[in-house]
């Protein structure tokens, strides 16, 4: 009697694994998997300059992980998953931190949903890119569910890999510290002032002029910077022209002193042409001496 209970226990352990075992083969059955494993998982700092600062996290058979920071007035921070292959419609992909299978047990929480566009590479705004950051250093694993666009029955896992992660986020760390506090929009088109009868900046208009230098020396992608001086109509008007001649190329000449290649300048001076205020008030012909300094990026 004590055998055949000793059997039928047998049996029933035997086919509770086996029901166990068919639940979760049936339940991973439809889920493709992308992740990089302890072996090749890469994590790197792809840019790193005062401009802007990227990590980047190669998902074999799959495409690029990227977080992004760039120069600007405030810290911001974009994360953008990079497809090979692109969405073909719209959807949602659920973003959830999971333990990775070193760490059994610990629960996985929803951070975030994020929009999947049809041909368009999906990204998420500063807050939840700083979360997924966050868990990674924690040694969770962010991690990506959605629907494939070309079999409802099938199911997508992208999964970051905590693996060689915390020296590369230290340096981007670093390298965010470092941006440069305002942007190329902030500094892309500005107006100079000078002070009365002379060829010297406002103390405003040479802090400003200062920020431009430093961004051109940065910045080699810029194509043409601008600069066209003008005066008020205090004076000879010949004098006026030669004065904001010499405005112009001083401002030249000291850009080129730090490295900024000629070629890459133009300068002209307008004497007292195109007047934006009036010349018979001190605030207005303030107004009138001035350098318009543009950029282009192509």
């Amino acid at each position: 009697m004590n055998k055949l209970v000793a059997t039928m226990s047998s049996v029933f352990l035997i086919s509770t694994s086996l029901i166990a075992s068919i639940w979760v083969s049936s339940a991973h059955a439809g889920i493709r998997q992308y992740s990089a494993d302890i072996h090749n998982s890469q994590w790197q700092l792809s840019s790193d300059s005062r401009l802007q600062c990227t990590l980047s996290h190669q998902i074999p058979r799959y495409g690029e992980a990227r977080f992004s920071a760039r120069a600007s007035r405030k810290l911001n921070m974009e994360f953008e998953l990079d497809m090979m292959l692109l969405p073909d419609n719209y959807s949602l992909a659920e973003v959830r931190s999971v333990a990775p299978n070193w760490q059994p047990g610990v629960g996985s929480r929803t951070i975030a949903n994020m929009k999947l566009h049809k041909q368009f590479n999906p990204s998420l705004p500063k807050k939840i890119a700083w979360t997924m950051l966050s868990e990674l250093e924690q040694g969770m694993s962010p991690t990506f569910y959605y629907d494939d666009w070309y079999s409802e029955q099938d199911k997508i896992s992208v999964g970051l890999s905590t693996a060689r992660f915390k020296k590369a986020y230290k340096d981007f760390v670093g390298c965010v510290g470092n941006l440069l506090n305002y942007s190329f929009e902030d500094i892309s088109y500005t107006v100079l002032n000078y002070q009365s009868s002379s060829d010297k900046f406002t103390k405003a208009s040479q802090k400003r002029v200062e920020m431009i230098r430093e961004y051109l020396s940065l910045d080699p992608n810029l194509e043409l910077v601008l600069i066209d001086a003008y005066s008020d109509s205090y004076g000879g008007r010949w004098s006026n022209l030669k004065l904001s001649e010499r405005r112009a190329a001083k401002i030249r000449d000291y850009f080129v002193k730090n490295g900024i290649e000629a070629s890459r300048i133009e300068a002209k001076g307008y004497g007292e042409k195109r007047h934006i205020a009036s010349n018979s008030t001190t605030l207005g012909r303030g107004k009138n001496r001035r350098v318009v300094i543009q950029m282009q990026k192509p």
